[in-house]
């Protein structure tokens, strides 16, 4: 609405709030003991009734008073007599307020509500003729006066960034963002019920750590003033929950927030919930299985059924999802074999003649990814696991016997997004100080995401680490696929955008 009509309603809601405490009421209140939420009333009517009452403002005689709590959506007042919309988490309920059944404060009060107010109010449930559940209201209590009017529309491109910024109005005014958010708790639930079941242990590791670890990228910086040090939000979960299994932990997880200083996208942002899963005595398969049981298992508790539709594509979860090398995808996708790309200066060659940027320092392995990633992942509806993939880009990776200059590895893949990575983790310390090393002369190059020397890693791994299979499962795209979301701000409540004046 206009700025000029906004400040006059807010000015006319001032003058209510006013008038509220000049009849000795607090605007802002206190407990309310509800004893069912609009659902539930609902529910009671429909068990009683069944179908549409015939007599206006019939009653089931075996209903008792009840009360109901939440914000008030819409008012139609009739002089005597109106009626008000009241919503919670759960639902709405029409109340109507008639003033020879209610006492001369309960009616003044009535009188200065506005959309938005937060009231309880307790009445008898009944069904109108045409079929609306109402309460008769016999009290009405103000427990918050909403001193802003809500939006009038609050959807479409042109209000996206104010959605972001302003969830708590999103929420309120699309009853379809709350089920998004309904249906992450839920899968969130259900992947801890499932590993729990599976045998695993949950764990908590450190947010903030001397070293920033266990996936390429750029790390925030911050300082510890108590210890004067520089700390870094953690990136990744995976090192501390290797050291984990090699305590003997055998089997552990983690579901924790990470941070990455990179640039934001619909399927990028710098604060994201990770789920990290470790199980000794396994290997990269072991970690397909898990992956695809735990995620149509998911999709089933939580949205009914193993097929899902994502902006208009529907695909099937149901195991088992088929396996493809990544080489033989770049060249089903594009024709190039691994031969084609040659050494590390023909693999550039190849990329700059199909259009890649790539700086001069680029490997073949890391020239084959930047091709896959342009060229096959978009393809990728899936759900598919692409496996093996280049050592220089998977320095926490066991080498696959036989062809030592790639890893088992594995990313999966629904709808050209990549959900889950996972890898038979290096448990070589010699091999593991190689690649940090040969990182550490990346980063030299210029490369802020190469990983940085852990020697306590290093020192951990010279203990002993079982054979052990790795997995990562980015839960926000995973939420955006269950819920047909496509940005990632979708499924993520307060998501980190340029600050604002309040109130835009």
């Amino acid at each position: 609405m206009p700025p000029s009509v906004e400040h006059d309603v807010a000015v006319s809601r001032r003058e209510k709030l006013d008038k509220l405490r000049e009849l000795g009421l607090d605007p802002f209140g206190g407990r309310f003991g509800r004893t069912h939420t609009c659902e539930e009333v609902c529910r009671l009517l429909a068990e009683a009734l069944g179908v549409p009452s015939t007599e206006p403002g019939a009653t089931p005689p075996s209903l008792p008073e009840v009360s109901v709590a939440g914000r008030i959506m819409a008012i139609r007042r009739h002089g005597k007599a109106g009626f008000f919309d009241v919503a919670d988490q759960t639902g709405k309920i029409q109340v109507y307020v008639k003033q020879d059944r209610v006492d001369a404060q309960t009616f003044e009060v009535f009188s200065l509500l506005d959309l938005g107010d937060i009231v309880g109010v307790g009445g008898t449930p009944f069904r109108t003729r045409t079929g609306e559940d109402t309460l008769d209201a016999k009290f009405l209590t103000i427990l918050a006066k909403s001193l802003r009017p809500l939006p009038e529309k609050w959807h479409g491109l042109k209000d996206v960034d104010s959605r972001y910024r302003q969830r708590y109005l999103d929420l309120i005014a699309n009853p379809e963002v709350r089920r998004v958010f309904n249906v992450r708790s839920d899968a969130i639930r259900v992947t801890r019920e499932f590993l729990h079941r599976e045998g695993f242990t949950e764990v908590e590791t450190p947010v903030f750590s001397p070293l920033a670890g266990g996936a390429n990228a750029r790390p925030f910086v911050s300082h510890h003033n108590a210890l004067d040090m520089t700390v870094y939000l953690r990136i990744a979960t995976e090192l501390y929950l290797k050291r984990l299994v090699v305590g003997g932990f055998e089997k552990v997880f983690e579901v924790g927030r990470v941070f990455r200083n990179e640039g934001l996208s619909t399927r990028h942002s710098p604060e994201y919930t990770l789920l990290e899963i470790y199980q000794a005595y396994a290997d990269y398969t072991d970690m397909m299985v898990l992956t695809e049981r735990l995620i149509s298992h998911m999709a089933k508790e939580v949205l009914g059924s193993a097929t899902v539709t994502f902006q208009g594509t529907t695909v099937d979860l149901t195991p088992p999802w088929p396996r493809l090398p990544m080489i033989e995808a770049l060249r089903r996708h594009t024709g190039l074999t691994l031969d084609d790309l040659g050494d590390d200066a023909q693999a550039r060659r190849v990329a700059g003649a199909k259009g890649l940027a790539l700086p001069p320092t680029a490997t073949r392995g890391m020239v084959l990814d930047e091709l896959v990633g342009e060229f096959v992942e978009p393809h990728l509806t899936g759900p598919l696991f692409l496996v093996d993939y280049p050592v220089e880009i998977s320095p926490l990776a066991k080498r696959k016997p036989g062809c030592p200059d790639f890893v088992e590895r594995f990313e999966a893949f629904v709808c050209g997004r990549e959900i889950a990575n996972a890898f038979s983790e290096l448990n070589d310390p010699d091999d593991q100080r190689q690649r940090f090393l040969e990182q550490a002369a990346e980063k030299a190059k210029g490369n802020e995401e190469a990983h940085v020397m852990d020697e306590d890693y290093l020192f951990a791994l010279e203990h002993g680490l079982p054979p052990t299979g790795g997995l990562g499962i980015g839960l926000d795209r995973l939420f955006m696929l269950l819920t047909d979301s496509p940005s990632i701000r979708d499924v993520i409540l307060f998501p980190l955008l340029r600050p604002a004046p309040v109130g835009e």
